[in-house]
């Protein structure tokens, strides 16, 4: 093995042989070298509680044992095919896909990322129905793929190249910000209203699919209404058009109580795409639709990748693991818990304008009493947080949201610790926001 580099010495080499749009989180990056359970450890042996999970992928901790014994076992015996050969492992996660899945949901297709995954289901949406256009919504993150980027409602993650065609955005239901001006009280759910407008004066009215995230990742833990998701579906239902739940972050868990974050919001969609916590670091992702619309397309479709055996093994071990350490239960225990602690919190910083999202899937929108975005001082926090110790992330369109989704192991002295570190963060940073 080559010799361990320090931070410095890493940087150096980094920046000579890494593409340069490839950014960094910190300014000021640790050298991670090694995981357990969640947390994190540098070159020196500093200590770091995760609770970002890898953006959001670490599910069961990091290198848990039992998952971590299943992929060497299956190193060890066969690591490559691809999809044009049969083997176990990619079959028997299949199955237990369509076991966990809500509905009729039982066909799957496995893919390497869950960019790959997004862009599996709307092809396979426009195939089945015969049909071309898609709609998205503002502030989504859906992959870096052409089509996926160009699904992306967020000029951030958006190519600077042509974006693909046939593509439609709506409003997003983001009460905090309000695209209508209105407060959740009066709203009339105006966010779903106007999906039927765009279907009407953006489209044929014949669109092929939607694609939506039940709670934004990227966007900054943006989190619908409870009624949103039943409303757009029936206006979908309307005009024909299948619906995908883009699940790769709010995916196997961690919503906390369901599998799948749709379920929150009692919605049965056409597809569900998922990825990142399903390998727990791991490559791999996945769609699963219905028998009807499977049999949409009889073409042959390969993934020369997709279903490989070793991460189909590792994600089958995932998927018991939750269930055998009840993990979505302790996603919203814990979650219940953080939530709890974050809004104590923002009683005494009026800078956390907005805490929300749903089990270990959280976000905190910094602004001032104008809402004027807090970029600046959210990346100070962030920077405050690794500094003592504790990595979160952020996100949103204007970089204002702290993104806090730990593994789904973390315990409530896990969030006490986060929350003192957080106090801290706070109180430096507050000082430097002028109170009108």
């Amino acid at each position: 093995m080559p010799a361990l580099l320090n931070k410095d010495e890493l940087k150096k080499k980094r920046d000579k042989y890494i593409v340069p749009g490839v950014k960094q989180l910190y300014a000021d990056p640790p050298h991670l070298v090694r995981g357990q359970a969640q947390f994190l450890y540098d070159e020196s042996g500093k200590q770091y509680l995760d609770m970002f999970g890898g953006i959001v992928t670490v599910s069961v901790g990091h290198c848990h044992p039992k998952v971590t014994e299943r992929t060497i076992a299956q190193l060890q015996t066969l690591q490559h095919t691809s999809t044009s050969f049969m083997t176990q492992p990619m079959v028997d996660l299949a199955e237990k896909l369509a076991q966990i899945s809500p509905g009729d949901l039982s066909k799957t297709f496995v893919t390497n990322s869950g960019s790959e995954a997004n862009e599996g289901a709307v092809r396979l949406a426009r195939l089945a129905s015969g049909r071309h256009e898609v709609i998205a919504l503002q502030h989504s993150y859906h992959g870096e793929s052409h089509l996926t980027s160009s699904l992306t409602g967020n000029f951030n993650w958006r190519p600077d190249l042509m974006p693909a065609m046939g593509i439609v955005f709506a409003a997003n239901a983001y009460c905090y910000r309000c695209p209508f001006k209105k407060t959740p009280e009066s709203c009339g759910l105006e966010c779903a209203q106007d999906i039927e407008r765009v279907i009407q004066t953006q489209t044929s009215g014949k669109p092929a699919v939607m694609i939506a995230e039940p709670i934004q990742g990227v966007g900054g833990a943006i989190t619908p209404p409870d009624d949103y998701f039943k409303e757009v579906k029936r206006i979908l239902d309307q005009y024909g058009t299948l619906f995908i739940s883009d699940e790769v972050q709010t995916g196997v868990g961690r919503t906390g109580n369901h599998w799948f974050g749709i379920t929150n919001w009692g919605v049965q969609p056409d597809f569900i795409t998922m990825a990142k916590g399903l390998g727990n670091g791991l490559p791999i992702g996945a769609f699963i639709t219905t028998p009807e619309i499977a049999e949409g397309v009889q073409k042959q479709q390969i993934n020369t990748f997709g279903g490989n055996p070793v991460s189909s093994v590792t994600a089958l071990a995932v998927l018991e693991a939750i269930e055998e350490q009840g993990l979505m239960r302790n996603a919203k225990i814990v979650g219940d818990y953080l939530f709890g602690g974050l809004r104590d919190l923002a009683k005494s910083f009026p800078i956390m304008a907005d805490v929300r999202g749903k089990g270990l899937m959280v976000g905190v929108e910094l602004a001032d009493e104008k809402k004027t975005p807090l970029t600046k001082e959210t990346q100070m926090i962030v920077e405050f947080c690794k500094d003592n110790g504790v990595i979160i992330g952020k996100g949103g369109l204007y970089g204002n949201v702290l993104r806090i989704k730990p593994p789904l192991i973390i315990t409530k002295e896990d969030v006490d610790t986060l929350l003192k570190v957080l106090q801290k963060a706070l109180s430096e940073v507050s000082v430097t926001v002028p109170v009108s």
